[in-house]
């Protein structure tokens, strides 16, 4: 081996797990209604708005109104997904009826069906870009991008090669038809509230 390669080697073999990221950040003080992500390697601390979570519980209240209370969905709860260190906590994911945690006591991406991202400003570029992409490789059939600063939301469907075939961009006020996808709903936006 050369240099190079032995201290590519070292860095790999010392470079953390996302669990022991997690597990640092756990011992860490972040402060009360903060959310911790780490998006290709980065750690990523937001603060949970108001605005964020009346968006997030109105999604969340539809599901459950259209699959029933017993519906496995999550908010800001760690799921990991393809890619380089990717431990994301999406505002709201659909797991199949059949999903069950592994032995570590996790959630598998490959039981999500559907993801709803609103954004924060600072993070933004997060999910329309790598996280995206993220769920795309994953293959979630659904991901709705939810933007309270431009007043719409960007549905996501049919994830190909890494990339999602489709978009359909409604603007607050509409329905998002999710009603030819596994969500089967129409998703109402005329409650949202704007940043």
């Amino acid at each position: 081996m050369t240099v190079l390669e032995d201290r590519i080697a070292m860095a790999d073999t010392n470079s953390p797990s996302l669990d022991e990221w997690f597990e640092r950040l756990e011992r860490m003080p972040v402060p009360e209604g903060f959310r911790v992500e780490i998006v290709g390697g980065s750690v990523h601390i937001t603060p949970q708005r108001d605005t964020h979570w009346e968006i997030i519980r109105r999604m969340v209240r539809a599901v459950e109104d259209r699959f029933g209370m017993d519906v496995r969905v999550f908010s800001d709860v760690r799921i990991d997904f393809p890619g380089n260190d990717n431990g994301f906590c999406p505002d709201v994911a659909k797991l199949r009826a059949s999903a069950e945690k592994d032995e570590r006591g996790r959630w598998s991406h490959e039981d999500v069906e559907f993801v709803a991202e609103v954004i924060s400003q600072g993070t933004a570029a997060n999910d329309y870009g790598p996280k995206k992409t993220a769920y795309a490789v994953a293959e979630v059939p659904v991901y709705l991008v939810v933007d309270p600063y431009q007043g719409r939301c960007y549905a996501h469907t049919d994830p190909k090669d890494g990339d999602y075939a489709t978009c359909t961009r409604v603007d607050f006020g509409g329905g998002v038809d999710l009603t030819g996808t596994v969500v089967d709903l129409i998703l109402d936006t005329a409650d949202f509230p704007r940043e």
